[in-house]
């Protein structure tokens, strides 16, 4: 959050599974396409936010096995922790309005009077979220009569049924909507509000994010009935709110587009770097781009020709260093060159190729410190490099001309260390 110190031009609130995250698409495509959307154009003055009805355990569980970037910002278990960066820090401020007319033990209690009601997994069970399964035709006589007992006891609570079987039991003033509404009047106080907000989500307990004043919302082309039914009783006139012809993430892009937010023009959709010119460029962008063709390069998605070897090094200064987590040093034209007899080693095979926390710092007026997590997945390894880069923009136009890479720097993040290290070539 202190990398953003004026209002986010753009703050994204998404759910996860069957939204953000595509539980269909094995490629991880749609996903893919919006992280480079997002680190070549929002990370650097936008906020990215997941909200979440996955416990903190789950949610670093999809983290290994989705190609996911990191938020800013992820409020979990259904609105009733919300935590901050890569570090998760608890917001406090958050836990004190929850704990207001509270009691887990008197709800465990009188839930246990329901046959109906079957536990979640106890990792799902959190101090102010207690999770069940019930069967869609029992769902609303139990919630009627269990809210009246809990009432009766002196407990102010929500329940949220959702995707055709998951009930929560939350503190009234929990949930995804009223967690949004607290993060939007925290920064709003902090005087950075987001310029504009924009809600993604597929099922019934993502309906409260749209039913916060000023904030754009999309439903996903895959939303469930429950949401789309919410949204024809509450919602149908109102044009902030979109249902997408995109499924997923792609359907956030879309909604991007749609509300006119700022771009939504993945590099991913970029046929040829070389023939496309930008307006408007950043370091970002630089790095995507980059580690997009080297991707391209690998799968022999891109022509092997040497207009695009030439193209690389023109963008290499000609003493540029590379130096590898190994603590080997070779210059970055030495690396280009190596990767000339790479083209195609990964071709039919899972092997993509993502950055994640792209932060550009200027160190002068034409030079940048650019610091990115690479991540590269080849079969079944996933490796990640924690990387340092600095870059200079090209001639006296300044970035538009394009930028130059002076040096790169690359340690393992751990636990993501490659086996073989042989064939990393950037």
């Amino acid at each position: 959050m202190d990398r953003i110190t004026k209002a986010a031009r753009l703050m994204i609130v998404s759910d996860l599974d069957h939204t953000m995250v595509d539980h269909h698409d094995p490629e991880n495509m749609s996903l893919l396409r919006f992280n480079a959307l997002w680190e070549s154009n929002y990370r650097h003055d936008s906020l990215l936010v997941f909200s979440t009805g996955r416990s903190p355990t789950l949610y670093k569980q999809l983290r290994k096995e989705k190609p996911m970037l990191t938020p800013d910002i992820t409020i979990m278990s259904v609105g009733t922790e919300i935590t901050y960066g890569s570090s998760m820090l608890p917001d406090d401020g958050w836990v004190k309005i929850l704990n207001q007319k509270w009691d887990r033990n008197v709800v465990i209690e009188e839930t246990s009077k329901f046959p109906e009601l079957t536990l979640q997994a106890e990792t799902e069970q959190r101090p102010h979220k207690v999770s069940f399964y019930v069967d869609k035709t029992k769902a609303q006589v139990v919630m009627k009569e269990l809210s009246s007992r809990l009432e009766k006891r002196g407990l102010d609570v929500k329940l949220i049924y959702s995707g055709g079987m998951d009930l929560d039991v939350l503190p009234q003033g929990a949930g995804k909507g009223q967690a949004l509404s607290y993060l939007l009047n925290k920064l709003k106080t902090e005087g950075t509000l987001p310029v504009n907000t924009l809600a993604c989500g597929d099922s019934g307990n993502d309906a409260e994010l749209f039913s916060i004043p000023d904030v754009y919302g999309v439903m996903v082309s895959n939303a469930q009935e429950e949401l789309l039914q919410w949204h024809a009783e509450n919602a149908k006139g109102n044009p902030n709110i979109i249902h997408a012809k995109e499924r997923c993430a792609a359907g956030i892009i879309e909604a991007i587009g749609h509300f006119n937010l700022g771009s939504n023009t993945s590099p991913r959709d970029v046929a040829d770097f070389v023939e496309c010119k930008l307006d408007h460029v950043n370091p970002g962008y630089e790095v995507v781009k980059f580690y997009l063709f080297y991707e391209r390069w690998r799968r022999g998605e891109a022509a092997n020709c040497e207009t695009y070897i030439a193209s690389l090094k023109a963008s290499c200064d000609p003493t540029a260093t590379f130096v590898f987590p190994t603590g080997v040093e070779k210059t970055l034209h030495e690396c280009i060159y190596a990767m000339k007899g790479c083209y195609g080693d990964q071709k039919g095979k899972q092997f993509r190729v993502w950055v994640d926390r792209v932060l550009s710092t200027p160190t002068g007026s034409n030079t940048w410190l650019v610091k990115f997590d690479k991540w590269e997945l080849s079969g079944d390894e996933r490796c990640c490099c924690v990387t340092t880069a600095k870059i200079n923009a090209k001639g006296s136009g300044g970035a538009s001309d394009g930028y130059t890479w002076v040096s790169v720097q690359q340690k393992w993040l751990e636990g993501y260390e490659k086996k073989d290290t042989s064939i990393w070539l950037f």
